[in-house]
Parts: structure tokens; sequence; C-alpha cells
């Protein structure tokens, strides 16, 4: 790819701090080492998270995967789902249909587990960025340049001061939160949470358990009043995943308190599955798999709403920015394409306010699209009476008989589709980064790594 005039690099900021290392902070420092920054990922969690559910790389998500070079790997490491079906209190398969189907997927959109996206995020920037594992960020301390002076370079030049829980204070020139729904950055930058959530009505928890129904990529769905229970299987996993969704309003609990959010989700699903006729027989084993489980989540279905995603050199990307919750099903193809398009701006040669500002403009037409449907699917993800599960579970029965059943799916698929595509990706010109890599310009920590290895070795703080 054509390189770019890289006198910018005098002026622009050249150091950049991410908060998070799940799927936006790894895939910003991807393109963020390709246009020559110098990049630090700092992770609270002492390790790479590899848990969670699945997720999909839909439409503009699938360019900006073939542009990192990870869309075939992306591709090998598919969930490859087969079906989806729905089953009765006794676990009978009542309704199946192709998974296709039920992800609303088309063409070359396809379906990765959280952790597996991660740890190929993490494989392919950790020779070239320092992550930080086991430390957090306790203060932002934005100091003033001297006029026209877009870098950070000696004491007294503009930058933000960052202090952290563990590791000693540092100067960047730019700090981007990364770092989900509950934000570290965001709380610092522009103030309390509640500012920004808005609940949609609903809580899931998700984590593994044994695959006892000898699911082979195949998802079985439960319903009952308020409350859907879910289980599947993907290829290459000997475990099966578990996803217990429920309506309720907004309940304050610390959302790093276990035990209070497992009291909430046996509350919700309290009696379930106990009595003839009263749901899946399977949930209460579930409910015991949910506590066992070592990679537990429970979280709201919830919107992030902001005015503005950016304060002077502080920056919000993905869920930190615009959490569409994983109603939308479209979480993870926002933090890809929001990566892209942030650090397109930013290699721009432009101011970071201006950069910013850009940034945001390009992304907040596709983010309002996907907010629109998250309040559309979480509606729907709950049905309220039995006679609407009863309506569901027959429109799924005739549809694989009916001679316009492809238009039928097709119209399935259409809202969550005009969510994928509601942008159109720009090309950003490539620099001599790549160049400048394989010539040996230190990183961020001073350290030049040989290919695969991690940025500073047997520093205690510093180390991937």
């Amino acid at each position: 790819m054509p390189g770019t005039d890289l006198s910018s690099f005098r002026t622009r900021p050249r150091t950049v701090l991410i908060s998070g290392a799940s799927i936006a902070g790894p895939a910003l420092a991807y393109w963020l080492h390709r246009y020559g920054f110098a990049v630090t990922v700092v992770e609270r969690a002492p390790a790479l998270r590899t848990g969670g559910y699945k997720v999909d790389i839909r439409g503009a998500a699938v360019e900006v995967a073939e542009r990192m070079g990870i869309l075939a790997d992306i591709q090998r490491a598919s969930t490859d789902m087969r079906t989806g079906a729905y089953v009765n209190d006794d676990g009978k398969r009542i309704a199946t249909l192709p998974a296709d189907i039920f992800g609303a997927r088309v063409g070359r959109d396809d379906e990765i587990m959280r952790g597996e996206l991660a740890r190929l995020l993490h494989e392919r920037t950790r020779a070239d960025v320092e992550y930080v594992f086991g430390d957090s960020i306790t203060s932002l301390t934005e100091r003033p340049g001297a006029p026209g002076e877009e870098g950070c370079g000696p004491a007294g030049s503009g930058g933000v001061e960052v202090t952290f829980e563990h590791g000693a204070p540092r100067r960047f020139d730019l700090v981007v939160g990364a770092d989900g729904l509950h934000s570290n950055v965001r709380r610092l930058a522009f103030g309390p949470e509640e500012r920004f959530v808005r609940h949609l009505g609903a809580y899931l928890c998700a984590f593994s358990l044994p695959n006892e129904l000898g699911l082979d990529r195949e998802e079985l769905y439960h319903a009952v009043p308020g409350r859907l229970i879910c289980v599947y299987s993907s290829a290459g996993d000997p475990a099966a995943k578990g996803l217990l969704c429920f309506r309720s309003p907004r309940t304050a609990y610390d959302h790093r308190d276990r035990d209070a959010q497992l009291a909430l989700l046996k509350g919700a699903f309290r009696g379930v599955g106990v009595a003839p006729s009263g749901g899946w027989s399977r949930v209460p084993r579930l409910l015991e798999a949910a506590g066992a489980a070592d990679d537990f989540y429970f979280d709201g279905m919830q919107l992030v709403e902001m005015d503005r995603w950016s304060r002077g050199r502080v920056g919000l990307l993905g869920d930190a920015a615009h959490c569409a919750s994983p109603a939308s099903g479209q979480g993870t193809g926002m933090a890809l394409v929001g990566a892209y398009v942030l650090a397109g701006e930013l290699a721009s040669g432009r101011g970071p306010e201006e950069a910013f500002d850009r940034y945001e403009r390009e992304m907040r037409g596709y983010v309002a699209v996907n907010h629109a449907l998250a309040e559309k699917f979480a509606q729907e993800m709950t049905a309220d009476t039995r006679r609407q599960i009863r309506f569901r579970h027959l429109m799924m029965r005739m549809l694989p008989h009916m001679p316009w059943k492809n238009l039928v799916a097709k119209k399935i698929a259409e809202d969550v589709q005009r969510g994928a595509n509601a942008i159109t990706l720009r090309d950003h010109p490539a620099t001599a980064a790549a160049g400048a890599r394989a010539a040996g310009r230190p990183s961020a920590s001073g350290h030049t790594p040989a290919p695969g290895q991690d940025p500073a070795p047997g520093r205690p703080t510093y180390a991937a």
C-alpha cells in the first residue's frame, strides 16, 4: 500500500494509551501501530480474558477484518453453527431452522467466540504494542502544549498525565477508553456512568457448562414469559455455553459482585423447570452450572448515549462510547469498525480534537441505526405471554414448508443487515510503519521486540 508524507509525524500525536484489551482496544492498537504510533494498552484483568459468548462479524466489520488481514483467521475459527431449534418443557425440538437464519447472517458474515477473537487480535499486536495487564488508570490530567504543538516531547509540552493503581505515572499524547460498558476512562473524563447509560429492561447471563446434551454446532432455545434460555455448542469446543435472559427494570448492584449477580439470576428463574408445564426441566441444572462457571458473565441490556465521545486529548471507542447492548448483535462489529475509523482520523495529520470530531461524525449514523435495533430486539427477545410464545413456535414450524421461505428469511435478516452496513468505509492511507518496524524503531517502552516476543520482557508490571 502507498506510504504517506511522514513530515506530519513531527507535529501530530505519537504516543497513545488505550484502556481495555478486549476487542476495540487491540483493534485500535493494530491500526495505530501501522500508522507509526507508539501504543500502550492497559488492562485491569491480570491476563487476557478469553471467555465470553459467540459474536457476529457482519457487513462493514467483514471489510475491516479483511483489511486487517484477519478475515481468514476468523473463518478458520468460525463457530460453524448448523441449526437452531426451540424446545418444549421436556427438551423436545419443536421447531428447527438453519443457524444463519437465527443469526441473520448473509454472504461472508461469520461468527466467532469472543475469546478467540480477543486472542487473535492480541497475537497480531503483542510484538509491536506494549501490554500492561493487572493495572488500571486512576487519574487523567491534560497538560496544554505550546501553540501549534500536537505531540508530546520534553517535559512541559502537551499531553495527558496518567496515574495508575500500580505502575508509575506516565505521559501520553492521547488516551482512548476502549474499556467497555462500565468504562473507567469515561467515568474519569466525563462523569458518573449513570449519566450516560440507559437500561433496556432486561438482563443477560452467559457461562460455560459441560455439554451434557451432546450438542454439535447446534443452539437450543426455550422461552417462558419474560425469560429466554439458550444452550449451544460451537465447533472445536468440547464444552457448551449457556445464555439466560430475563425482563427486569434496572436493579442496583455492584457489577463486580458475582454473588449479587447470581442472586438476581436465581430469583428471576426461581421455579422455572421445577414443576410439570413450568418450563424446560433443564433450567435448574443451568443455574447450578452458572454458579460454578469460571467465565460467568452478567450485565444489563443497556445503551450508552453521549453527546460527545471525546474531551481534549481523551476519547472513547466501542462500548465505552456507544454500547448498543448484546441485543443489537452488533457490538463487536461496531468495535472493529470504530477502531478502523478512529485510527485513520488520528493518522491524518490533524490535531487530536479535529481528528476525534471527524471520527465521531463518521460513526454517529452507524451507531444510531444499531441503537434502534437494540431497542427493538431487547423487547422481542423475551415474549410477554405463553400465547405469544406458542404463536412464535407455530410460525417457525411452518417456515421450512412455505414456498416463500427464502423471502421470509431475507426479511428476518433485513434489519440486522441494515445496521451492519450503515456505514461506508473510507480508504485511509497506509504509512511506512511497517518499514520503520523492520528498521528497528523502538516500541513505546523503548524495547524493540523480536517477532512474536512480548515488549519489555521481565518487567513485572508491563508483561504481556
